[in-house]
């Protein structure tokens, strides 16, 4: 991670905003864009999984931004949970949900490893 320094060039980063880009695109489709509470819920959790990553980057403390990092995996775990429940209430088709679940996999999955490259350290 030496030669990482802007939180941009972290690949979990990357993932999250485009993660977080979908979400909003697609929560304007069908069902989902009338439930206002559940829209801006997802929204929120997508937001702030890059949000705490680029928030914990910028603490420059190790430990802060392993605080930050949990809290993201969190709001990752948090908007696939969500997306099951929009599967459950078909608020979107299978196409959509799969391309977002698919996403968010990857963003949890690359949050993880930097958070396990950062404790092992």
């Amino acid at each position: 991670m030496a030669n990482i320094k802007r939180f941009e060039d972290l690949e979990c980063w990357r993932s999250a905003r485009k993660l977080t880009k979908e979400v909003f695109l697609i929560s304007d489709k069908g069902k989902l864009d009338k439930d206002f509470e559940i829209k801006n819920q997802i929204r929120s959790a997508a937001l702030s999984i890059m949000n705490n990553i680029a928030e914990g980057f910028g603490r420059y403390s190790e430990k802060e931004f392993i605080r930050f990092l949990n809290v993201a995996q969190s709001s990752g775990l948090e908007v696939k949970s969500m997306l099951y429940l929009l599967e459950d209430l078909n608020y979107l088709n299978q196409d959509d949900i799969g391309n977002l679940m698919q996403e968010v996999n990857k963003t949890i999955s690359l949050t993880l490893g930097l958070l396990r490259y950062l404790n092992n350290k």
